[in-house]
């Protein structure tokens, strides 16, 4: 009753202040703390845009475990296991309770398929337990069983909990990936809730923020060995970073099955991570530990003598080209760099006047594009007239935020495995527009994290921490030109408007190459301003054309975005669970 109440008073609150003036809610925005309880109130209530309350998230995940459960048994029935057996291994940790952990092994030691279980002690104490061995360290497995690495090996921490036939999934494994790991959840009041659901394999969020440190299954463990032994390796975590940086071609599986009881490691997250940046340090990057989000923030050099071509393209507006272009030449650190100003049939005479007289500055030039407004031309006709080995494309109705922009951004895209590099994105009260776009959403693609606050860490951290999407928005995007022409540029044919930046990011990851949201680089940008909204007929009918183009010509990937999971919504970019009625809902064929 009391929760009701709440609910009751929190939709009252919502209400009056959307009765209040535009000019009051505007002033009232400009308050962060005001905001942050205004927006953590409605999620508190399940109303915060769109996210369910705990009850609801917690029915759907209940339905979520059944419908995994019942994937789980057919699997089971249909393929046969690639291993007769595996080892285990147990991590130290801050969690205490050894004993629910080995109690939870001990149903697959009985059914044989689990040879050995293995528990890092500096002290070596004995348990009692046959099949139960205390060892000093990782690396003393190899010694113990020096002959013998053929088997798949299974890594969790102390506290940890396998559920039932966790151990027949990873048998399933093929024998052709090198590492495997699962999704996690925990239990609270004896009921498995908060289930931390991954992406298939992100190497710059593991990273950031230590994603994966738990349920992992070395199934190749022989090529580990001197990995291990020589980098003194102490956790799950610090293994799949240091490993993916040595062995860069190493083949993982994202197992998504939440399969791992996980007891959070917030003591040692930041020894992990530290440790993690170390080795980053060691290979030239510069690491910071941010200690309020708990990642790392990872930064690379930047050669000086790369010109970047930051391209703007615009019709009109000159009050939003003068904002953009002002922000660049008076805020930004690194300085080789051009402007080319892309004026499409500004029919304004104050704005044709404000671009010539900008053009006036050394750094920008004006280029005119006589045809009708196409972006995806725009934007490959400004390229051919680029001086620079970089590209940025950026809106007319950005605006720059932090001096460092450039450097933080060009950094990541000299990177040899990075293609495309996205920012944070932020409408003009400060909730985030764009942080990494979502393959599916609306049977097309969205913005992750669309509205949030700027300061929420978001889903996993993700909001706060750089990390992989198949897609950033060009409204924002660095891209190195050699890449950016045997990608083939923007599809000016089929996509002129819309989903074209979408495209030409999974042509770049085609190409072999990962595509980054870069979280430490905000703007503001103020969202289609000079476009206006497609609301007549003649571009409502263009744009279910290109999003039509878009679903065919990447079914596979909206089908199964690999920055995203399976189990959460495509009905919000909110990275809420599945309701029961979506999880039922058929995938668009």
């Amino acid at each position: 009753m009391l929760r009701r109440c709440k609910k009751v008073i929190v939709i009252a609150l919502k209400y009056f202040i959307g009765i209040l003036p535009q000019s009051t809610r505007n002033w009232l925005k400009q308050n962060e703390a005001l905001t942050h309880f205004y927006t953590r109130t409605l999620q508190k209530a399940g109303l915060f845009y769109g996210f369910p309350s705990k009850e609801k998230l917690m029915q759907y995940y209940q339905n979520i475990l059944y419908h995994q459960s019942v994937e789980i048994e057919t699997m089971l029935d249909v393929n046969e296991q690639k291993f007769d057996q595996l080892d285990i291994l147990i991590f130290p940790s801050s969690a205490t309770d050894i004993n629910n952990t080995l109690a939870s092994i001990i149903e697959f030691q009985n059914s044989s398929i689990v040879r050995r279980v293995y528990f890092i002690d500096q002290n070596e104490n004995n348990f009692g337990l046959s099949n139960v061995y205390t060892i000093k360290n990782f690396q003393s497995y190899f010694s113990e069983n020096s002959k013998d690495l053929k088997r798949p090996l299974l890594l969790i921490n102390a506290g940890d909990q396998l559920y039932e036939k966790s151990v027949q999934v990873f048998l399933r494994t093929e024998q052709s990936i090198d590492i495997a790991y699962c999704d996690t959840d925990q239990v609270e009041k004896h009921t498995r809730s908060n289930p931390s659901l991954f992406p298939d394999w992100n190497p710059d969020l593991q990273l950031t923020t230590a994603y994966i440190n738990s349920g992992v299954l070395l199934n190749k463990v022989e090529i580990f060995k001197d990995l291990i032994v020589e980098k003194s390796i102490e956790s799950i975590a610090e293994l799949m970073a240091i490993a993916w940086l040595k062995m860069p071609n190493i083949k993982v599986q994202h197992i998504s099955y939440v399969l791992v009881n996980h007891k959070q490691e917030n003591k040692l997250l930041k020894q992990i991570l530290s440790k993690i940046g170390r080795y980053l340090t060691e290979i030239g990057a510069n690491v910071s530990y941010e200690k309020d989000a708990a990642v790392n923030n990872i930064s690379w050099p930047v050669n000086g003598q790369k010109l970047v071509s930051i391209i703007i393209p615009t019709k009109n507006h000159h009050e939003l080209v003068e904002n953009c272009i002002n922000s660049i030449l008076t805020k930004t650190s690194y300085k080789n760099y051009e402007i080319l100003l892309v004026d499409n049939n500004s029919d304004d005479p104050q704005s044709i006047k404000s671009f010539e007289r900008l053009a006036q500055n050394e750094s920008v030039t004006l280029l005119q594009y006589p045809y009708p407004f196409n972006f995806s031309a725009i934007n490959n006709f400004a390229v051919n007239h680029a001086r620079g080995d970089v590209i940025a494309f950026i809106n007319n109705d950005v605006e720059i935020i932090q001096s460092n922009w450039l450097d933080l951004m060009l950094g990541q895209s000299l990177r040899s495995d990075i293609g495309c590099v996205g920012a944070k994105l932020l409408y003009g009260d400060g909730r985030v527009q764009h942080a990494g776009v979502v393959l599916g959403y609306g049977g097309g693609a969205g913005h992750a994290h669309k509205y949030f606050p700027r300061y929420h860490a978001g889903y996993l951290k993700r909001l706060v921490a750089s990390h992989n999407f198949l897609a950033v928005t060009a409204a924002c995007l660095l891209v190195e030109k050699s890449i950016f022409n045997e990608a083939g540029g923007f599809n000016e044919k089929d996509l002129a408007i819309a989903f074209n930046d979408v495209d030409f990011c999974l042509k770049v990851n085609q190409l072999g190459f990962r595509n980054l949201y870069c979280a430490d680089v905000e703007f503001y940008h103020h969202e289609s301003v000079s476009r206006g909204l497609d609301v007549t007929k003649e571009k409502r009918a263009r744009f279910l054309h290109e999003l039509a183009f878009l679903q065919e010509q990447w079914k596979d990937h909206i089908q199964h975005d690999l920055s995203y999971h399976r189990f959460l919504t495509l009905k919000r970019e909110n990275f809420s669970l599945k309701s029961t009625e979506e999880l039922n809902t058929p995938q668009i064929n």
